[in-house]
């Protein structure tokens, strides 16, 4: 994990170290700076993460694989290059349709 402090922070590679664990998702950890925090999540195909939700407004992105993100009732598919922004407190749930990595950013 890089904890900012300095006026930049560069990541040559966010799924460097990252690993798929069978039944459960992983997350690692990339960027900690004031304000805002990069994990990478990573699934295994076909799991399911129950609905939840975040005290922080996310970004979602999916960087390898495919995911549907469910919020507020409607199903986004996120195929690498897709990008989701979910307010603050918006339930929601993530089902990885195959092996997945997500970039998740969390703001505020």
């Amino acid at each position: 994990m890089d904890t900012a402090e300095e006026p930049t922070t560069f990541i040559a590679d966010i799924v460097a170290g990252t690993i798929v664990e069978a039944g459960r998702p992983h997350h690692t950890k990339v960027l900690s700076a004031p304000g805002v925090r990069v994990v990478v999540l990573t699934f295994g195909a076909g799991h399911v993460l129950k609905e939840h939700q975040s005290p922080k407004a996310l970004l979602m992105q999916t960087v390898a694989g495919r995911l549907r993100i469910t919020a507020d009732g409607v199903a986004h598919e996120l195929a690498p290059g897709a990008l989701l922004r979910l307010d603050a407190g918006l339930p929601h749930m993530v089902e990885a349709l195959e092996e997945s990595r997500l970039m998740l950013t969390m703001i505020g």
